[in-house]
């Protein structure tokens, strides 16, 4: 199982997402906010594919910007580290490269394993 920290390096997708589960340890007072921490999430991503296929930058950046906020708050970072790759292709007028971005969203959402503590 994979630990997962944040990355100051240039962002990028998250490939082994698909491959094993993501541990993601979360301060138990959380507990009762993160089931729908998640289900907010998982309806981002469905906001954001249809921003893609209509060309809506506003809603990409919006949303993007939203993940980077939310993310780390809940220790959940690598929702931050997608969230601002997705919010900085919007800015350099590139949304359909968010394409992967929201792969790899769902890939991680699909994987995580929250543990609290």
């Amino acid at each position: 199982m994979q630990q997962h920290t944040a990355s100051p390096e240039r962002m990028r997708p998250y490939p082994e997402a698909s491959a094993r589960r993501i541990c993601v340890r979360v301060a138990s007072e959380l507990q009762p906010l993160i089931p729908r921490f998640l289900a907010n999430r998982r309806t981002e991503i469905a906001s954001l594919e249809r921003a893609v296929e209509r060309r809506d930058a506003e809603t990409l950046r919006r949303i993007g910007h939203c993940l980077k906020g939310v993310g780390g708050g809940y220790g959940f970072d690598e929702i931050t580290r997608i969230g601002a790759q997705i919010e900085g292709y919007d800015k350099e007028g590139n949304g359909e490269a968010a394409r992967p971005l929201i792969d790899a969203l769902k890939r991680y959402l699909e994987n995580v394993e929250v543990r609290f503590e």
